[in-house]
């Protein structure tokens, strides 16, 4: 869908400590291979903060950046793919108490995996399309991936999941990047790709722990074969970014920046680089290869760095692009308006240090 009159005007990201790949591999926690095949550097390890807690400090700082009182939100989302720390409890409600002078607007939660912050920026602009100039939408996302449930290095083969947090503020006066067109398209077919033969369970992490997504993706290729996975896959993913594309009036050769999932390099050139031709220098590949796959927050992040390290300047096109299980794909041209150095400083907080050992 093509918006009017809807913008970014900020966005911030928590990070804890990197923990290097080359470490974990010495330590027997990851297959030597893995490390080859993806190229991967390090990947970011809370040892402390839950992912409500990121959040909320990714939160604050985008409405810094965004020089926005809490008391204008009129709608709040949090994205999740994982555990948030605590049983049958409402994360987003936590971020809105801790998010001072929070208005009392709807605080809701979004689990679309890791589309689960496009899916929420999806429904955000949807909220806010027509509302009054005053308005504004938090989103957030965030996830800690960490045992016993989940292995971050073995997990999903092929994929290191990090810890942390990103959010970006939504809003109808302008801010500095205008919201073009976003689409998001689904799957339902390949729902079971992340359900596998398991039967439905009365407690969590019955079946297994940790997860092991190896065992549903090889349940469901052995029952409906690799031609049949690869074509939903290929067609799903081609769908949304020709609709985004067509929507916004644009072609690839015009996007200046693409922000893509964290994922390893061999997953993001089979995926994005050869399948679409993207050039890799124009992506945050060199960026994400130190962070690793952050669940839901990939996008909002990746567009956050670029901002706050002034790769964007006034007329550029960005290209956020995501994919989550069920399988959902969603991708949001924006244009950017204002240079990062018009906005107060607060764009995010990163450790800056070297890795270190970790879990």
């Amino acid at each position: 869908m093509r918006f009017e009159g809807l913008f970014i005007a900020g966005a911030a990201f928590h990070l804890p400590p990197p923990v290097a790949v080359r470490d974990a591999v010495r330590a027997g926690r990851c297959e030597p291979e893995l490390e080859a095949s993806t190229r991967m550097l390090s990947v970011r390890v809370s040892d402390t903060l839950s992912a409500p807690e990121m959040a909320v400090r990714a939160a604050r700082a985008a409405l810094r950046s965004a020089g926005r009182d809490p008391a204008d939100l009129a709608l709040l989302l949090h994205a999740t793919a994982y555990y948030q720390g605590l049983d049958e409890w409402p994360a987003p409600s936590f971020v809105q108490r801790e998010v001072a002078g929070a208005s009392h607007c709807p605080a809701m939660e979004v689990r679309q995996m890791s589309n689960g912050g496009m899916a929420a920026l999806d429904l955000a602009c949807h909220y806010l399309d027509g509302a009054p100039e005053d308005r504004a939408a938090l989103l957030t996302a965030g996830d800690r991936f960490c045992p016993p449930g989940f292995d971050r290095w073995r997990t999903d083969p092929g994929t290191f999941y990090a810890d942390g947090a990103a959010a970006v503020v939504v809003t109808r006066r302008p801010g500095f990047a205008r919201i073009v067109a976003l689409v998001s398209h689904s799957e339902p077919g390949l729902e079971a790709m992340h359900r596998g033969d398991d039967l439905f369970s009365d407690a969590p992490f019955t079946h297994r722990r940790p997860i092991d997504m190896g065992v549903w993706q090889k349940a469901f290729i052995a029952r409906h074969g690799m031609p049949y996975t690869a074509t939903r896959v290929s067609r799903g993913g081609r769908t949304s970014l020709e609709s985004v594309l067509a929507e916004a009036g644009t072609t690839l050769a015009d996007i200046d920046h693409f922000v893509l999932p964290n994922l390893g390099l061999h997953r993001l050139d089979s995926g994005y680089f050869r399948r679409y031709g993207i050039p890799v220098e124009r992506s945050t590949w060199e960026w994400g290869r130190t962070v690793g796959h952050l669940g839901p927050a990939d996008q909002f992040a990746g567009l956050a760095r670029l901002w706050r390290t002034g790769r964007l300047e006034p007329g550029q096109r960005v290209l956020l692009l995501g994919v989550g299980a069920g399988f959902t794909w969603s991708g949001a041209l924006l244009e950017v308006l204002a240079h990062a150095g018009g906005y107060p400083d607060g764009h995010g907080d990163e450790y800056g240090g070297e890795p270190r050992d970790g879990s």
